[in-house]
């Protein structure tokens, strides 16, 4: 998945490049030697979706193209233009792809006007013929109208795109819930019987080897219990024991708990949580624990060789948020997109069970979970709970 990634990545970058080649090559010629082309909009468009890397690949063949079209005042003005709107396109990149839908349109119109007046004062000061006020004046409405389609369309097939993704990855965990409550049941039971037949056979004092064999069968036994038991947390996600949970409490429990893990992978714990009375959430209390536990303990378990975990809450009425930092090897935006899918794991010996899980009792308390990574750097899990009244 990480090639294809890679190569939608590319193919992306190509297709902005051929659409600023073909904006240059056929520009509207005005008369007089004028010309005008749309260059700006594939540009704009390429930065924002794509970032800076993306930045400077379209950067230099846009102005490695206007150089052999020949030109110095224009080839000049380019390289003005290019510059300082590669700069603020790179910087705000990041920030583009997390605004709604509205925002987008607004900034990426406000862009291109900001581009277009650049483009004008150079184009004065350097001496250029330039273009009439009126032909300008209709140069900016073009190019607004021009990058406002192309921001909602691109927007279009985004939304459509992870609508898509969503319905499949819903799809998967419904066949894989229906699945679990069935076989869960029927497992569990002859499990049961085996354990306590298991257990009155060690009141009748073996020998020692047949003791150690029969612990270790019942070890395994109450292994899969466990597994069964998550199986059908992510079957039943709905809280079975409505209460009120004091979200403070239960993120110190779960420090408590994995204290001793955290000195024995030599992780330090930053634990940064105010009590607060009114900071209540609805749930249940013994799945809420198991789910942060999990995200924590994976948390741990990423910084092979140590590092710093934080944990803090904060508190923005009607909403509190629970904030997991790890510095860990990280993930990749495909990875991020994974996290919850039945068999979904970052981890060589791990099954993504846990994680799994504490996706569905989080959301089935009405909660949501929020994930930013930096590969090779660290992993943010922002866990947001509705305050109960």
């Amino acid at each position: 998945m990480y090639r294809i990634d890679k190569l939608k990545n590319i193919l992306f970058t190509i297709l902005f490049m051929v659409s600023i080649g073909l904006c240059m090559l056929f520009p509207f010629s005005m008369g007089d030697g004028l010309n005008w082309d749309l260059r700006r909009i594939p540009f704009i468009i390429g930065i924002l979706y794509g970032g800076p890397k993306n930045g400077v690949i379209l950067f230099t063949f846009l102005l490695v193209t206007r150089f052999f079209i020949g030109g110095d005042p224009g080839f000049y003005i380019s390289v003005i233009t290019c510059s300082i709107m590669a700069i603020i396109l790179s910087l705000l990149s990041k920030y583009y792809l997390k605004m709604p839908l509205g925002q987008k349109v607004f900034m990426s119109g406000l862009l291109v006007i900001l581009y277009t007046q650049i483009a004008f004062f150079a184009s004065i000061n350097l001496g250029n013929e330039g273009f009439p006020a009126n032909m300008w004046s209709e140069y900016f409405v073009i190019n607004i109208l021009a990058i406002l389609m192309a921001t909602l369309l691109i927007e279009v097939i985004r939304i459509n795109s992870d609508m898509l993704k969503k319905l499949m990855k819903a799809e998967k965990l419904e066949v894989v819930s229906h699945l679990a409550a069935s076989i869960s049941h029927e497992v569990r039971n002859p499990l049961t019987t085996c354990k306590g037949f298991l257990q009155l056979s060690q009141q009748e004092e073996p020998s020692p080897y047949i003791k150690q064999y029969l612990a270790t069968a019942i070890q395994e036994l109450d292994r899969a219990s466990d597994i069964i038991n998550d199986y059908l947390t992510f079957a039943r996600p709905a809280p079975e024991k409505i209460e009120q949970i004091s979200i403070y409490q239960e993120v110190r429990n779960v420090v408590n708990i994995l204290t001793p893990l955290a000195n024995m992978n030599n992780v330090q714990m930053l634990v940064n949580i105010e009590k607060r009375d009114q900071a209540y959430i609805l749930g249940d209390r013994k799945k809420l624990e198991q789910s942060l536990i999990n995200i924590v303990k994976n948390g741990i378990e990423s910084m092979g060789n140590g590092g710093r975990l934080e944990i803090k809450i904060d508190y923005q009425y009607p909403l509190v948020r629970v904030e997991i930092r790890d510095e860990g090897k990280g993930m990749t935006q495909h990875q991020i997109n994974r996290l919850g899918e039945p068999y979904f794991t970052t981890k060589e010996d791990g099954t993504g069970l846990g994680m799994m899980v504490s996706y569905s009792i989080i959301k089935g308390m009405g909660g949501q979970i929020n994930v930013d990574s930096e590969i090779g750097n660290w992993t943010s899990f922002s866990i947001e709970f509705p305050v109960a009244h």
